[in-house]
């Protein structure tokens, strides 16, 4: 944005110290002229005469006293001198003093235009104790280290991106140039091989189009059951859940939470289908409750699987990371799935806990704010 030129911050507070100064010294002038002044007789009186005969020579003493204009005479110009005087030190003595003010300010800027060449690494790390210009350099190193690490999660998530999405496109071009050198031994597997490949590169795209959508906040939100949610999802996912002979339990009580329906629901499917495919592979089960707790909303899930490390549990909600489980099946996903998850709980300003259970498989607790009663 194009601005005319203006003055500086450090001059215009120059300006406004020697004008205050300025100012204090001319009502100092007028309380002087108000209150002092104002008693001294508008003209000059002089007291005593000539000697009369019989006094022994001795005269009676001859008293001048000034009026207003002959002490303002001798007055102005000592008065003027001085507000001279003022105005000098006002306007050095600010320049000064706004130097050394905006100094901070100053530093915090050329740390602005470092960052603004794409240096995130810098940080200013301003030394003294707390005041305005410290809290506002802490609050800058902080935005910082904060952009600094979303701009690597998102470098990171994009070269991830890169390399899931090459291998069904390079999958299906090796396919299609089999084809395409022997039309005729084009068989059903190849096929539906291809057809397989391009399902899950959709899949894929389709997750990182939801990834991308789930971290914003435009949406409307409104009281939300979970336990009704965990329900839907159940019964959403139990045929695959029947095909992986896994066991789904569905308990708990009314727990309305403030979010939006269609992400609340994307989340908790996102859950059981993550509790299903990460799963032993006899007698799988996994149970889901929906709880009330001290006025948050708690959606709680959790499978049976293989014993899990506190290490391995901390990088399951980063894109692309599943882990060393044992996946069961084809339905394995893309590995955004609980990427997906972390962003709609941030979302509505939620708190997802992953925990390794000790007999194995893993435990998710989403708490979520919960509803206003109408």
């Amino acid at each position: 944005m194009d601005r005319r030129p203006g003055l500086s911050a450090r001059l215009k507070l120059t300006i406004s110290y020697a004008a205050l100064l300025l100012l204090a010294g001319a009502m100092l002038l007028a309380v002087v002229w108000v209150f002092l002044l104002r008693y001294v007789p508008p003209e000059a009186v002089s007291l005593g005469g000539p000697c009369e005969p019989g006094t022994g020579g001795r005269c009676p003493p001859n008293y001048f006293i000034p009026g207003r204009l002959d002490l303002w005479r001798a007055f102005a110009p000592k008065a003027a001198v001085m507000m001279g005087l003022l105005l000098v030190l006002g306007l050095g003595g600010g320049w000064f003093l706004a130097g050394r003010m905006l100094a901070p300010l100053n530093q915090i800027a050329g740390a602005t235009r470092i960052a603004a060449k794409g240096s995130l690494a810098h940080r200013i790390r301003m030394p003294g104790p707390r005041d305005e210009f410290r809290e506002l350099a802490d609050a800058f190193d902080s935005m910082l280290e904060q952009i600094e690490a979303h701009v690597g999660e998102h470098q990171r998530f994009a070269a991830n991106a890169s390399h899931e999405l090459r291998t069904p496109l390079a999958t299906m071009q090796t396919l299609l140039e089999v084809a395409q050198r022997d039309p005729a031994g084009c068989t059903p597997e190849l096929v539906d091989r291809l057809h397989f490949v391009n399902a899950r590169a959709i899949d894929l795209t389709e997750a990182l189009l939801m990834l991308s959508r789930t971290g914003r906040r435009s949406f409307a939100r409104s009281p939300v059951d979970l336990s009704l949610v965990a329900e839907e999802a159940a019964e959403t996912l139990l045929p695959l859940a029947e095909a992986q002979d896994v066991d789904i339990q569905v308990s708990g009580e009314v727990a309305s939470a403030a979010g939006s329906p269609a992400l609340l629901l994307q989340m908790t499917v996102n859950l059981l289908h993550n509790a299903i495919v990460h799963n032993r592979s006899e007698d799988g089960s996994v149970s889901v409750a929906a709880a009330v707790d001290a006025g948050f909303a708690v959606l709680t899930v959790e499978n049976s699987g293989e014993v899990l490390q506190p290490h391995l549990v901390a990088t399951l909600t980063e894109p692309f990371q599943r882990g060393t489980r044992r996946v069961r099946s084809d339905h394995a996903g893309v590995g955004l799935g609980l990427a997906i998850v972390e962003n709609i709980v941030k979302a509505h300003d939620g708190r997802l806990t992953l925990t390794a259970r000790p007999e194995g498989g893993l435990r998710v607790e989403v708490r979520l704010p919960a509803a206003e009663a109408p």
